[in-house]
């Protein structure tokens, strides 16, 4: 049974699963009140705890405290009730990159009682059209920098009719902003149920409509009391730093909910290449870092030519497999381990990881505190310890889609089943082996073949392609796209730079084939589809 909502827009508790679909929630251990709102437990709640002066975030050239970020976040939602006439259980967009005024939006978005979709900058018009329509969005907060593309989605939309920009720099100089600086530093946040969705969270599947996937007010809080507080033991005294985009809720947990669920300090970059991450480190003296083993090569290679990494204490690694040799050089330059973890944005952060005291190469660890696991053979039945099977998993978070058929698969007899394929050895820990289907994984970004290929087939000179993931040692895997022209177009280098250019401009930048391969026919079965397993590798 849910509990209360504080929802006038039922839109996102109408559009639950069936109560039958539902996997196993077991919540023993994470009791909170039926009122709940997550962004006050981060902020006011954290002033009143005697956080207020102390750093909250650190971005832009300034730092915040946690009252700095309850009166922002308090006058940000003043406007949106106020000015911009959002209701609890509306849907509201925000766009920007990893900075400070994102997370204020977010929060300050919560506070009200909306629903959050947080989305990454590189996502054109098109693909945001695809979110705005499955969620029924109706309200945007977007970074000044980026409204275009929001700008040109909002004008075919039959639901965004509010497109508002905010300073994304710190200058506070946008009609957000300006707006903000208006209203009262106090707001009596809307008293929403802990069963009350939050936010949205937008995963890419390998194939059809995007998923959104539904996580409470609870969830949010869940992840830090559970993972954060059992797995990394956060203090007020750690300063966080990472790469995931906020859009993720792997980077959503590890740069927001994480440290400021315990007065901790989150360090937001803009652009979080590997270069910067290592100036940030040693800047700040950032404690815990997430990142994705690619970057943490990098900072090996950093370390080797003098950075003082040394302040990290935890290093956590997910959105790609942890490769044994980057996590044995890592232990052997800084004698601490390497946290490799996986986590899926249908369960909102990781649920198995290795820890500061039980950890080993080229192993994912035992689950989080709340969490069982199982590995299951082709009938569903429980494999046998050493042979790889299917990760179904069950806990206090788990998959909800929004309206979405495609809960039957995930959700399979109570359990999470969520793709991946496994190994459990006979002690208990378990291996990573694969994903099951053809996602590609670069740099630990999930990348869906046919969206690629969708893009490249709208270029004249494509006849045919097909999109796969080809190994790569310093990405994991790159888009590798093989191609069949159209009559009249011949294979050349210049024909390359202007396939991947089309692909950038049309979905975001980071999916474009990194390598075209250009091919007189593709494999296919006798019924016409292609197959892809014979063009990897």
């Amino acid at each position: 049974m849910l509990g209360p909502t504080a929802h006038s827009d039922t839109f996102t508790r109408d559009n639950l699963p069936p109560a039958d679909q539902w996997p196993d929630f077991l919540l023993e251990g994470f009791d909170y009140p039926e009122r709940l709102n997550a962004a006050v437990e981060l902020t006011d709640a954290m002033v009143e705890k005697g956080f207020g002066d102390h750093t909250a975030l650190i971005g832009n050239g300034r730092r915040r405290t946690y009252k700095e970020l309850s009166d922002w976040t308090n006058r940000l939602a003043n406007v949106l009730t106020e000015d911009l006439g959002v209701k609890p259980g509306n849907r509201v967009l925000i766009r920007s990159a990893n900075n400070p005024a994102m997370v204020a939006c977010w929060l300050a978005a919560t506070k009200a009682g909306a629903v959050v979709v947080n989305t990454m900058p590189m996502l054109r018009a098109g693909e945001l059209a695809a979110i705005v329509d499955k969620a029924e969005i109706s309200h945007a907060l977007c970074d000044t920098r980026l409204m275009d593309e929001l700008v040109s989605c909002a004008k075919t939309s039959d639901f965004l009719t509010s497109v508002v920009g905010f300073d994304g720099t710190s200058n506070h100089d946008a009609e957000l902003d300006r707006l903000a600086l208006e209203k009262p530093v106090t707001f009596d946040a809307v008293e929403t149920g802990r069963d009350d969705v939050a936010l949205l969270g937008f995963t890419s599947g390998t194939t059809g409509s995007p998923k959104a996937t539904m996580h409470f007010h609870r969830d949010l809080l869940i992840i830090a009391d559970g993972y954060a507080r059992e797995v990394l033991d956060v203090q007020p005294e750690d300063i966080f730093v990472g790469s995931p985009p906020l859009a993720f809720t792997f980077g959503l947990g590890g740069l927001a909910i994480f440290p400021l669920r315990f007065g901790a300090a989150a360090t937001l970059l803009e652009n979080a290449s590997p270069p910067n991450l290592i100036e940030i480190i040693e800047k700040y003296k950032a404690t815990v870092c997430f990142t994705a083993p690619t970057a943490y090569r990098v900072m090996l290679q950093a370390m080797e030519e003098g950075a003082d990494l040394s302040s990290l204490r935890a290093a956590v690694s997910a959105g790609e497999t942890l490769p044994a040799p980057v996590y044995d050089e890592w232990m052997a330059k800084t004698g601490k381990p390497m946290l490799d973890g996986i986590g899926a944005t249908e369960m909102l952060h990781i649920f198995i990881t290795n820890r500061f005291t039980d950890h080993k190469p080229a192993c994912t660890g035992k689950p989080v505190s709340g969490y069982q696991v199982r590995v299951l053979d082709a009938d569903g039945n429980e494999a046998p310890r050493g042979e790889i099977g299917r990760l179904a998993v069950k806990g206090p978070t788990g998959c909800r889609y929004m309206a979405d058929e495609r809960q039957k698969t995930y959700v399979q007899d109570g359990w999470n089943v969520t793709g991946d394929s496994f190994v459990m050895d006979e002690e208990g820990y378990l291996h990573f082996a694969a994903r099951n289907d053809d996602m590609i994984i670069s740099s630990g970004y999930n990348i869906a073949g046919p969206e690629v290929e969708a893009a490249l087939l709208a270029h004249e000179a494509v006849s045919e392609c097909a999109v796969v993931g080809a190994p790569d040692e310093a990405r994991g895997q790159i888009v590798e796209a093989h191609v069949v022209l159209t009559a009249g177009h011949m294979p050349s280098d210049a024909l390359v730079k202007l396939l991947q250019d089309h692909v950038k401009a049309s979905i975001a930048p980071y999916k474009y084939p990194r390598s075209v391969v250009f091919t007189k026919a593709l494999p296919k079965t006798e019924t016409g589809k292609i197959q892809r397993f014979r063009l990897k590798g």
